[in-house]
């Protein structure tokens, strides 16, 4: 829950009449949301529905021109979210109300219990379902004097095994992960027989949804630009540590102080969870508006943030959501099914690089998704003062998957290379030099687990991510020029979801048809695909070739470039 804020508690009336669950609906204190006033979601077209009340009945923003037919979304959601909260049997839909479940539940967390020796607790900044926050002053240690926030988790109200893991886990990512400046900084955990005590920094400036809502609901694409690098640069930090946040909106971001220019800090990893670079996560968390279309189908991974950040880029640049419903199964629908709308105002009047960064932000297809250090390179944001690029993950993957492709899909990606922008060649060189290249401007794959090890924390390991690193490093392979390593780390399926690819992709044909386009035969192609002799098989790969000189046709090559394995066949 935010550190200095909290949301509104809603009215019974709504509460009687709404009928649908937010996904948010996590059996976790972390995630909990305060009260600020019962009528502030009538003035607020940001706000996030509550993860422990339903949603309001109509929402004062976008009505959706076509409607979404049945079956809802949300249903098999509920189920899950009941069993998560600690129904008896998995196909009971009932919620435990008090204590009833958490008999013989271990609720020791092995903190140190001298919290009131070390704090004097001062005022109550928010108060939410499972726990409130509050000031608080430090009166020993390093911190002696300074003004502090405290999150404070009365035990009781963990009543699963599930609630109790998020406590636990929050407290070691955010052990873990401290050192970035727009990250929030994490101090101590306490415990007694009652509570568990988070101790962080104190921000006194706000959450990012109310500087929104003070602004008129939107900011110039200047200021947007600020927030977006802050945004991007600490969830590029912890991504590369193999942690995703899942819970990323305007509420989950204080400023440092009320100064224009304050700095921005991500908070609340209560849903937070590890993740490695080849895993996909399957239980669904988050909060419905901001909700990634991934999440619903229950296989996801750090992707999921940045269709987040999309979101928050695009309440930032037009003032609006870009998915609204009257319910939560509507929000869903709409994530699932719909497309943002851009031909309407403020949109034509913004630039073309702003509309183009959210629109990879909200690619429903997550292969296709700018990752954070890619977002950071990106035109609207590359020339802005503060942006550094960080260490990409996705580097890793697609160089390991390189490196177990065969000659011609190789081939195939060096001439792909040559048709690259100037901005995809900056990010690539970014990496490139990140990796520590010889005098020679070479590297060697060793490079790849020093790389990661100067940017490590203790998240590294927690998230075994250093493992996966690990098995890329003892890859055997030949050093990577700059060239090379460009055709290794290049994204196909990332080009794809530009407007130039098609002019791209044949480019990159016409290169590899003058070079390396040669005759091959149907059982060699299926050979270099790694697929079975099988004769439906052949008959698909014999559309690759041209009848006229055997050679590699466009569909065959564009086919190649993605590295077609059997297991595409199977589904097509």
């Amino acid at each position: 829950m935010g550190l200095c804020h909290g949301k509104p508690i809603q009215t019974q009336e709504n509460e009687s009449n709404s009928h649908n669950l937010s996904i948010e609906t996590e059996a976790t204190p972390a995630n909990s949301r305060t009260s600020r006033a019962s009528n502030y979601f009538k003035k607020s077209p940001f706000y996030s529905p509550s993860p422990f009340r339903n949603s309001p009945i109509s929402t004062p923003l976008r009505i959706f021109k076509r409607p979404f037919p049945p079956p809802s979304p949300a249903k098999h959601i509920r189920a899950l979210l009941a069993r998560r909260h600690g129904s008896v049997k998995p196909n009971e839909a009932s919620i435990p109300e008090d204590n009833e479940s958490d008999i013989g539940l271990d609720k020791n967390f092995g903190y140190s219990n001298q919290f009131p020796n070390h704090y004097e607790i001062g005022e109550e900044l928010g108060r939410g379902h499972f726990g409130y926050t509050c000031s608080a002053i430090a009166m020993k240690g390093s911190i002696k004097g300074q003004d502090v926030a405290v999150k404070v988790i009365p035990k009781s109200k963990m009543s699963t095994a599930i609630s109790i893991e998020d406590v636990r886990r929050e407290v070691q990512i955010l052990r873990a992960l401290t050192g970035h400046k727009n990250l929030i900084q994490f101090y101590e955990a306490y415990e007694d027989e009652n509570n568990v005590y988070i101790v962080m920094e104190l921000c006194k400036g706000g959450e990012l949804l109310d500087r929104i809502l003070t602004r008129g609901g939107k900011y110039s694409e200047e200021e947007a630009k600020a927030v977006m690098v802050q945004i991007l640069s600490v969830v590029a930090y912890f991504h590369l540590q193999g942690v995703v946040h899942r819970d990323l909106k305007p509420e989950n971001f204080l400023f440092s102080t009320k100064e224009d220019n304050s700095q921005l800090k991500a908070i609340d990893f209560g849903l937070s969870d590890y993740v490695k670079p080849d895993e996909r996560l399957n239980d669904i968390v988050g909060s419905a508006y901001y909700v990634a279309p991934e999440v619903l189908h229950r296989s996801y991974g750090t992707e999921a943030d940045m269709w987040s950040i999309g979101v928050i880029a695009y309440i930032l640049l037009c003032g609006s959501r870009p998915f609204w419903a009257r319910t939560e199964s509507g929000i869903f629908r709409a994530v699932l099914k719909a497309d943002p709308i851009f031909n309407e105002a403020p949109w034509p009047s913004l630039s073309s690089d702003a509309a183009d960064f959210v629109k990879r932000l909200l690619n429903k297809d997550y292969r296709k998704r700018l990752t954070a250090a890619q977002a950071l390179s990106h035109p609207w944001l590359a020339t802005h003062q503060d942006v550094k690029i960080p260490l990409d993950m996705i580097v890793y993957k697609l160089v390991k998957a390189y490196i177990s492709s065969t000659s011609l899909r190789k081939s195939a990606l060096a001439a792909l290379v040559k048709t690259l922008t100037v901005p995809q060649l900056s990010y690539l060189r970014e990496q490139f030099t990140l990796l520590g290249p010889s005098k020679n401007g070479f590297i060697s794959i060793s490079n790849f687990k020093t790389a990661l090890v100067k940017n490590s924390t203790d998240a590294t390991k927690d998230s075994r991510v250093l493992d996966y690193v690990n098995l890329v490093s003892g890859l055997q392979y030949r050093k990577l020029d700059f060239a090379e390593f460009c055709a290794a780390a290049v994204s196909v399926h990332q080009l794809e979801a530009m407007d130039c690819w098609e002019q791209q992709a044949k480019s990159a044909y016409d290169f590899f048809d003058k070079d390396g386009n040669r005759a091959i035969m149907i059982e060699e192609l299926a050979s270099e695909l790694g697929l079975s002799p099988s004769i439906p098989v052949h008959a698909v790969i014999q559309d690759w070739i041209r009848p006229s000189d055997g050679k590699l046709s466009y569909m065959g090559f564009v086919r190649l470039l993605h590295g077609v394995s059997s297991r595409a066949f199977q589904k097509s």
